[in-house]
């Protein structure tokens, strides 16, 4: 052997009693050597840590001592060792078992140990135990299940989660529950979606996201949209999420339902505001009385100064302070309507004519920067009013609208129209029982009023005019105006958008108007939907009942059920074959009593067969119908028997 082959076989002894050394000086992973049979060949100081066995116990035993009984059961040695020796690697996590029973979570790495021929001579197996690991991983796994669960149970909150964007990214139960749409309907859609149409053009949801994104947290309160276009107040929440870099990756949501909690603080915050200006108007009430005393006495004692005193210079000096004594007296005027101890004089008046009346006075006072339209809705039922109370609170809510526009171009409309209160919006107004009202309405696009501003808008003597410009009872005149008329004041204003002051007072409506089926019930026959429309709404308006059809067959199926049905109203033009006339003898067919009106837009001598049906020609006028309908009422002599 040449000395060259002599050192290379040194250096090759050196390197593997090395690499022995190193091997066996590894605590942390279990190193050692099987043979073709899975019999431990060596074992390094790691396997005895983490197996228990020392090597002079395990050397010579077969591996599968390290495996759980039903890893053994199942063939689990012997499928490493065939994989191991056919593709040159097994790789497993698992359970195995140390000297002393216990058992530990392992990754087990199994290779396999080929000469310089390419000949399979042994396996290499690397053991690491991964315990604390899979502890660690289990413990987050139960964490993120348990969290699921909760998210997944919560059904009074909508829980979802946004991407930088804005798009939706999951959704729980109670997001369901609270907007109306399945996972699968709006998962990738934009949150702006449960926005309402006037906040998006507002740019509200990319401010809500900015806000988050800069301040970490945005918290508010606002109206959303359902699925179904139903609209609730929401308190909503937006938290950032950042990874563990501290990276921004999206954000969480948090919506709940607080409409009902909404109305009930809005129930409370109207009650307070009733008792306080019950408790106000009383106090203003007695000191605007006894301070009427003292300026009747002041009066009358300078009226009679100026029959004693002859001196023009102290005359003159009277008439001034008879001037301030009529300041005075407008003044507590003012305070006795807030508090409702104004002797009011009512009269039957019809708001329509009245505006009318004050129409120049109105435009003179708005100065040359506003405009004012009238919208003045016919026929209005008049009202049992004080007519100087009312002409006076109109003044004082045009002189306001006036001064909330300012110097810019603005427009005041005055409108009025018939308005039926029902329960709710009773119960939204405050302290005014359901039925039919005039409304009068006075807008502006001026300022608007700020939250804390309208709260305080009817407390007497408070403004937001500069000193000398308003005594601050203008709007507290009108409240009591409206409180003493039966009625009540509404006001709607949105900072920078404008304000609208809605006056409601008791209306004289005819009798049947907004009463319910005070005349009977009518079924009415129409195939144009807008002529259907305007008839129904006029029918109702005057007392009756209304069932609608669209052509004759529907009435004729309506007139065969149990129905209550006192007069059919029906157009003699209709489609499906079947004209009013043909469908009237039907209608007297299944129903002997039922009065029948005939309508048409042809004369009568294009469209009457002889019949002698009662008849009205469209266009038709609210009284005339009426007036029809009245002579055909149940009771009543029939005209026009088929």
């Amino acid at each position: 052997m040449s000395d060259t082959s002599t050192s290379r076989d040194q250096r090759r002894t050196v390197t593997a009693d090395r690499y022995e050394l190193l091997v066996r000086a590894v605590t942390d992973y279990a190193i050692y050597m099987l043979d073709l049979d899975g019999m431990v060949l060596s074992w390094n100081a790691g396997a005895e840590r983490l197996k228990g066995y020392a090597e002079t116990e395990i050397v010579g035993q077969h591996f599968s001592k390290f495996f759980t009984p039903e890893a053994r059961d199942a063939g689990k040695p012997a499928q490493a060792l065939k994989t191991a020796a056919e593709t040159g690697r097994w790789e497993d996590e698992g359970w195995r078992v140390r000297k002393d029973g216990t058992r530990f979570w392992a990754l087990a790495v199994l290779d396999a140990i080929r000469d310089a021929s390419g000949e399979l001579i042994g396996f290499a197996k690397i053991t690491r135990d991964m315990t604390e690991r899979r502890i660690a991983q289990q413990a987050l796994a139960e964490s993120e299940r348990r969290f699921r669960l909760l998210v997944s149970s919560v059904i009074d909150y909508a829980l979802f989660t946004l991407d930088l964007d804005g798009i939706i990214q999951s959704w729980n139960p109670g997001a369901e529950r609270v907007k109306g749409y399945t996972a699968e309907q709006i998962m990738g859609q934009h949150f702006s979606v449960f926005y309402p149409p006037e906040a998006r053009e507002a740019g509200d949801p990319d401010r809500v996201l900015l806000t988050a994104r800069t301040e970490g947290r945005f918290e508010g309160e606002g109206w959303r949209v359902r699925k179904d276009g139903t609209q609730f107040w929401a308190h909503v929440v937006i938290d950032p999420i950042r990874d563990e870099g501290g990276t921004l990756i999206g954000f969480t949501k948090i919506t709940r339902d607080i409409t009902e909690r909404r109305a009930l603080e809005q129930a409370r915050d109207q009650l307070y505001q009733a008792q306080k200006m019950e408790s106000v108007g009383q106090l203003t009430g007695g000191v605007a009385h006894d301070f009427n005393n003292l300026l009747t006495a002041v009066g009358g004692s300078l009226t009679l100064l100026k029959h004693m005193i002859a001196d023009q210079r102290a005359i003159r000096l009277l008439d001034t302070a008879e001037s301030a004594v009529a300041r005075g007296s407008r003044l507590t005027q003012q305070l006795l309507a807030f508090s409702r101890q104004h002797p009011a004089q009512p009269e039957r008046s019809n708001l329509n004519e009245l505006i009318a009346s004050l129409a120049s006075l109105l435009r003179h006072a708005t100065g040359e920067h506003a405009e004012i339209r009238l919208n003045l809705s016919p026929p209005l039922w008049p009202c049992d009013i004080d007519r100087t109370q009312l002409q006076s609170g109109l003044l004082n809510l045009v002189v306001n609208a006036r001064d909330a526009i300012g110097s810019r171009p603005g427009i005041i409309t005055i409108e009025t129209r018939n308005y039926e209160v029902d329960a709710t919006r009773a119960a939204s107004l405050g302290d005014i029982a359901p039925g039919p009202f005039v409304m009068l309405a006075v807008s502006d696009n001026g300022a608007g009023m700020a939250p804390d501003v309208r709260a305080r808008a009817i407390d007497p003597f408070f403004t937001t005019k500069e000193p000398g410009r308003g005594t601050g009872l203008g709007l507290s005149q009108v409240y009591g105006f409206a409180r003493q008329s039966g009625g009540q004041l509404e006001i709607d204003s949105v900072f920078g958008r404008g304000t609208t002051m809605r006056i409601f007072l008791p209306g004289l409506a005819p009798e049947g108007m907004g009463a319910g089926n005070k005349h009977g019930t009518v079924l009415i026959a129409e195939d144009d939907s807008d002529v259907l429309t305007i008839a129904s709404e006029t029918l109702r308006l005057i007392g009756y009942e209304v069932i609608t059809s669209t052509n004759a067959t529907e009435a004729l199926a309506i007139l065969k059920q149990d129905t209550p049905i006192d007069i059919l109203f029906t157009d003699i033009v209709m489609p499906n074959g079947i004209n009013g006339i043909a469908l009237a003898r039907e209608a007297r067919k299944l129903r002997l009593d039922i009065c029948i009106l005939l309508a048409s837009g042809y004369s009568r001598e294009r469209t009457d067969d002889g019949d002698g049906l009662p008849f009205i020609a469209k266009p038709y006028q609210m009284a005339e119908l009426a007036r029809q309908l009245e002579a055909l009422r149940p009771g009543r002599s029939r005209i026009g028997k088929l």
